[in-house]
């Protein structure tokens, strides 16, 4: 069996689907590669967005041989031979090192000197962002480029091609969700297609989900109505109507949407639309995420449900949510000013509230500024009652 997304790999950058912010004609990345003057990068992104490929076609079009390695096998003393068969040439290699963020810090030490002599072009492929799993001085050697997930239409409109090419056909419905469920990594949707063809034509939803149950989406998908079913949801929750936040929950999880990304959007709900007038729904919702991280579907449909209920039957406040918008905003409209001289550093005009039973009445702004209105619902009347005592005494 062909397999399709080795024989449609792109081999050019035109062909390459989802990096136009990377590789339009005036982009910065793609300005160097055609002027070859590429210095070591490291490619970001989720899996199955084209790094490989985009390293890969590089390599052809710096005419520079290709040695591909991963990082949770490379071998320093392997690195070394090939560099050394390369001391004399006039074109250096081109090192792709797939899952870099792998990389102990002892091996990105020895990398250092390789990187700094030029010895090799040396690109990283990580699904992680550098700036947390790199060291810096291997980021300050190399340029950081991030791809993103293909989209959506883009996605819909590869595969349509391929359909074409390859003479399959397929029910729209199953096309639909062989493109969300396959949540922008190509690689997937094509496996997804390649295994599902030899079973039935025309293949069906049916066919796709005995494969592949849950979509394997890290956020929501671009398809309307699972964007339509997740608001829904936090607008039944927001509503306090619980039999139709369960209903929406059911629609997602019966759907294929990931749990985690539902109990992300529930987690954002806690706070934004809950908040202090009762604050253990955002540690009820934490634990949620942590769980369904874990223990995935089906019984991850429990923990989920358990946080909507309580969620749905909690008293509800955007206090939090309003308050640090409008601190943004007049941030942004000028209101910036100096921090009064006796809060900064070990400052000894600063007054210890400790010092004070607890509260002293002293200045924090250098200009009065004021964000929050309490709504005294729920817990946030408790809340604002002691700060009330605390601060009139």
């Amino acid at each position: 069996m062909v397999n399709l997304a080795l024989k449609y790999r792109p081999k050019t950058l035109e062909n390459i689907i989802g990096q136009r912010h990377l590789l339009r004609p005036s982009a910065v990345l793609r300005t160097l590669i055609n002027k070859d003057a590429l210095s070591h990068t490291f490619l970001y992104g989720p899996t199955g967005c084209g790094k490989t490929t985009l390293a890969r076609v590089i390599a052809d079009i710096l005419a520079r041989p290709f040695y591909e390695m991963n990082a949770t096998t490379l071998k320093i003393e392997d690195l070394r031979k090939i560099l050394k068969s390369y001391t004399h040439a006039l074109q250096k290699p081109l090192i792709f090192i797939d899952e870099i963020h792998r990389l102990s810090k002892n091996q990105q030490e020895v990398l250092l000197p390789f990187m700094e002599n030029d010895d090799a072009l040396i690109i990283g492929a990580s699904t992680q962002n550098p700036y947390f799993s790199l060291t810096s001085a291997m980021r300050s050697r190399a340029h950081l480029f991030e791809l993103q997930s293909v989209s959506h239409k883009e996605l819909k409109a590869y595969v349509e091609k391929i359909l074409l090419l390859e003479n399959l056909h397929i029910e729209e419905d199953a096309k639909e969700y062989l493109v969300f469920s396959s949540a922008g990594d190509v690689r997937a949707m094509l496996n997804l297609l390649q295994s599902a063809s030899v079973i039935h034509s025309p293949i069906t939803l049916d066919t796709l989900k005995q494969i592949r149950p849950h979509a394997m989406l890290t956020g929501s998908s671009e398809s309307e109505s699972h964007y339509d079913l997740t608001s829904a949801m936090i607008k039944s929750i927001r509503g306090s109507d619980i039999d139709a936040s369960i209903y929406y929950l059911a629609r997602l999880i019966d759907g294929g949407e990931p749990a985690p990304f539902i109990a992300r959007r529930l987690a954002i709900l806690a706070s934004e639309d809950i908040g202090n007038a009762n604050p253990p729904a955002l540690n009820l919702a934490s634990s949620t995420l942590n769980i369904v991280k874990h223990i995935g579907y089906p019984e991850a449909r429990i923990s989920l449900s358990q946080l909507v209920i309580y969620l749905a039957s909690s008293p509800k406040s955007n206090t939090a949510y309003l308050a640090i918008n409008k601190a943004l905003t007049a941030i942004k409209e000028g209101e910036v000013h100096p921090v009064p001289s006796y809060l900064k550093g070990n400052a000894k005009a600063y007054l210890y509230p400790h010092d004070f039973q607890g509260w002293v009445k002293q200045r924090y702004l250098h200009t009065p500024l004021f964000f929050y209105q309490t709504q005294q619902i729920g817990f946030e009347k408790t809340l604002w009652q002691w700060h009330e005592k605390i601060t009139t005494r």
